[in-house]
């Protein structure tokens, strides 16, 4: 049976998540259920909870699709692609244009026969602050997020307007908001390694200080880093900080929806999995 996820449902998402070996927190299932609260669903079966799946609408632009899980023992049986049907006629009701979702190799397959092709590839790096590595993280103002000041640069960056999510993560993490003229970088503590992004900029400089700046204020961390390989600004930045791949997704769209391109040049790090 499935069913919308609701707060009491956390400590059964945390399970499902620990058995993937995923870095989210409780924290994070309380922050996609805050945003989409009709968006998260769980599979029961005999009183368990053993799937789960969410869908962030940003407006009717772009629907992201993330944390489908089903707990191992349950694999092979159709909750997924349940869970995955059900979330796709939540989000055609709602008139959603585009739908997105970043595959691992496990649920590519399962993507693929329901209609989603891949668009590009995103990757996760990782790595620690470095206190050799350029420039001089003090030339940073440390200057808090605005939200309402990025949203246009995040839109224009991203492709649709996620002025929702800068949001909550904003209330939730505020040390970890900072921004210029020119771009912000945010971040959030996950259970194992801490995990830098969004991060939107107009240049590879801008970024370069904003990233410097939220790796010294976390010194001892290691860092988990998303970004689209396309953009080869990142992908410098990340290596010249000392960072290295971990693993590769498939960032994928449904075929026939109508998805606006964003700029990938000033997407220096991505929100996350389960965000886009």
């Amino acid at each position: 049976m499935i069913r919308r996820m609701t707060a009491d449902d956390i400590p059964a998402g945390m399970r499902l998540k620990e058995t993937a070996n995923w870095n989210q927190t409780a924290q994070d299932w309380e922050n996609v259920l805050a945003i989409e609260p009709q968006g998260c669903w769980v599979y029961e079966s005999e009183g368990n909870i053993v799937g789960s799946t969410t869908a962030v609408a940003y407006g009717e632009d772009l629907a992201w699709i993330g944390m489908v899980l089903v707990l191992p023992e349950y694999r092979g049986r159709g909750i997924a692609r349940a869970l995955m049907e059900h979330a796709l006629r939540y989000l055609d009701a709602r008139g959603v244009k585009c739908v997105k979702l970043d595959a691992t190799d496990m649920g590519r397959p399962l993507y693929e026969r329901l209609g989603f092709v891949e668009e590009t590839t995103i990757e996760r790096w990782a790595g620690a602050f470095n206190a050799a590595s350029p420039p001089d993280h003090r030339s940073v103002p440390a200057r808090l997020l605005d939200v309402a000041e990025i949203a246009a640069l995040d839109q224009a960056a991203f492709g649709a307007g996620r002025s929702r999510l800068l949001d909550r993560l904003s209330v939730t993490f505020p040390e970890d908001g900072h921004c210029l003229p020119g771009g912000y970088v945010m971040g959030r503590p996950g259970v194992r390694e801490y995990f830098l992004g969004p991060c939107v900029a107009d240049n590879a400089a801008e970024a370069r200080r904003l990233i410097a700046h939220f790796l010294s204020q976390h010194p001892t961390a290691r860092v988990f880093w998303d970004l689209l390989p396309a953009n080869q600004d990142a992908v410098d930045l990340a290596r010249s900080f000392g960072f290295e791949p971990q693993r590769k997704l498939a960032r994928m769209a449904l075929q026939g929806g109508v998805c606006q391109p964003g700029n990938v040049a000033r997407v220096f790090a991505a929100a996350g999995f389960e965000y886009g």
